[in-house]
């Protein structure tokens, strides 16, 4: 088979969000390979895309893209993203504040292993 693609993709296994309608329906789905122009997704059942535009949110790249559907078969979408549309998403605490606590979370353990060793 003839690959037309512009650019490599990658294979990966991202969770996605597509938002698939005017009135801000989305449906999970699992990003299945992905490149600088498009990706590969895979919904847990046939859906109906709009073909003119959707927006893909992949929270695990930290990025949002609006896109254009090239192909579908069943619940396997190809797309491919607009140039002009990419976003970054808002930047989350929650990194930071997931290592806090796990730094408070090892010292705690040791400061309990020291109170039981004096016991």
């Amino acid at each position: 088979m003839l690959d037309r693609r512009q650019s490599a993709r990658d294979k990966v296994i991202y969770g996605g969000v597509a938002e698939i309608g005017e009135r801000g329906a989305t449906r999970d789905c699992v990003v299945r390979n992905i490149s600088e122009k498009g990706a590969s997704l895979e919904f847990s059942n046939v859906v109906k895309l709009p073909k003119e535009q959707m927006s893909l949110t992949i929270a695990r790249k930290g990025r949002s893209f609006l896109a254009r559907v090239i192909w579908w078969r069943d619940n396997f979408v190809g797309i491919a993203f607009s140039p002009e549309t990419r976003s970054e998403l808002p930047v989350s605490d929650l990194e930071e504040r997931l290592r806090k606590s796990e730094k408070k979370k090892r010292q705690l353990q040791r400061r309990i292993e020291e109170l039981i060793g004096q016991g």
